[in-house]
């Protein structure tokens, strides 16, 4: 890492597509420690609020984290108004429990959508180190939503894409070239799948039949992120979990995904008033833009 940088520094920032940026972040001890899976804590500035983001590149050698930001809300928006040069507050982590590694005997998918396609590029890397073949599935709803797609093909065995609209690769979701895979006689051992939870549910929907081992990664649903606050509380096998101190990863056919959606709903309207004051203030100069 460049002696001049600063710890928190952001050394990089791009937009990766609409409502969509990548941060690089020098954060040498974080990187140093983190694994395929974990997560971390950031917050912006010093009235800020905490928010769990995915780990979605680590450059061990440079020091250097990328996470990816989706702006949804008013802590994610202020964390995308921040420029290059200025220092988070707090970067905590690496948070949660790694994604488990070994040899699968088999293929393993990696399975990525939206936001939740960075996460997948640690984990198709780790994979990679303990022999695995190991196939990526990305999708977006567009062409011009897709994500990551350079740096997952340089990475993974084999990369499929799919497109709702057809404007690139498969028309259809992930588990459209899920299901392909496994009809054209692909010897799946292991499907990691990060992405929104209706995306989630619906790929444990699909390998449960085929008794394929899939685990999901329940970061979107996280508040504090230390298991002090409760709010990613989760069902697992009918017993209470949470999700920041013993996942994030989980048994995708184990997770109570009707509840995890419904608890997902239970703020949407503060949320929605937090973010549309935020934005009202940016608009008046008493925000940061």
């Amino acid at each position: 890492m460049d002696g001049g940088c600063q710890l928190n520094e952001i050394l990089d920032k791009r937009e990766l597509c609409p409502n969509i940026t990548m941060f690089r972040i020098s954060s040498p001890e974080l990187v140093r420690r983190a694994e395929a899976g974990q997560f971390v804590i950031l917050r912006a500035y010093e009235h800020s609020e905490r928010i769990p983001m995915s780990i979605g590149g680590l450059d061990p050698a440079n020091g250097i984290l990328t996470v990816v930001v989706m702006e949804v809300g008013r802590s994610s928006a202020e964390i995308v108004r921040m420029k290059v040069g200025e220092r988070f507050m707090d970067v905590v982590g690496p948070l949660g429990v790694p994604t488990h590694m070994k040899d699968f005997g088999g293929t393993c998918v990696v399975v990525g959508g939206g936001v939740g396609i960075p996460p997948i590029l640690p984990i198709a890397i780790a994979l990679k180190v303990h022999g695995n073949k190991v196939i990526g599935i990305i999708g977006a709803r567009s062409k011009d939503l897709l994500i990551y797609e350079n740096e997952l093909g340089g990475v993974c065995d084999r990369l499929l894409v799919t497109t709702d609209d057809g404007t690139e690769g498969i028309k259809g979701f992930v588990t459209t070239a899920l299901q392909q895979l496994v009809d054209a006689g692909e010897n799946v051992k292991f499907v990691m799948a990060v992405g929104p939870v209706i995306m989630m549910k619906n790929v444990a929907k699909l390998t449960q039949p085929h008794g394929i081992e899939t685990w999901v990664s329940l970061n979107p649903i996280m508040v504090d992120g230390t298991g002090m606050c409760g709010g990613c509380r989760v069902s697992i096998g009918g017993k209470s979990k949470f999700a920041c101190v013993d996942g994030p990863d989980f048994d995708a056919h184990k997770v109570d995904f009707d509840e995890l959606i419904q608890r997902q709903a239970m703020y949407k309207t503060q949320e929605k008033i937090a973010y549309d004051t935020y934005l009202e203030k940016c608009k008046i100069g008493l925000g940061r833009a």
